[in-house]
């Protein structure tokens, strides 16, 4: 079931809970079919690669791991706070998001 996510790529968040609690990072990439979001620096986990080609080097490289959307929190860019979004129905009908602090339009 696709849901439609409070959280879009290149939104900046804050982790409010596991081992990554209290640290910020930009949306990398929005997975809605498990509600999950990929965030920079955050959930690093350990991938051990082996060499395909004659000449590539394997190794072992650190990359961020998916963790669920209802994790994270939206930090707002005006007032600088982790804040709820809402919604507002602009004149021309266009939906946006809001700042639940500031009413800043995301």
């Amino acid at each position: 079931m696709n849901r439609k996510l409070h959280i879009k790529k290149g939104d900046t968040v804050v982790v409010l809970s596991g081992k990554d609690k209290n640290k910020k990072g930009k949306v990398l990439n929005v997975i809605p079919k498990k509600e999950s979001v990929i965030v920079e620096g955050v959930s690093m986990a350990t991938k051990h690669i082996k060499p395909r080609r004659q000449g590539e080097v394997g190794g072992i490289i650190h990359q961020e791991v998916a963790i669920k959307a209802s994790k994270v929190m939206h930090i707002c860019g005006k007032c600088g706070k982790p804040t709820r979004i809402g919604r507002q129905v602009l004149e021309s009908g266009e939906i946006v998001r809001v700042c639940k602090h500031c009413a800043e339009i995301i």
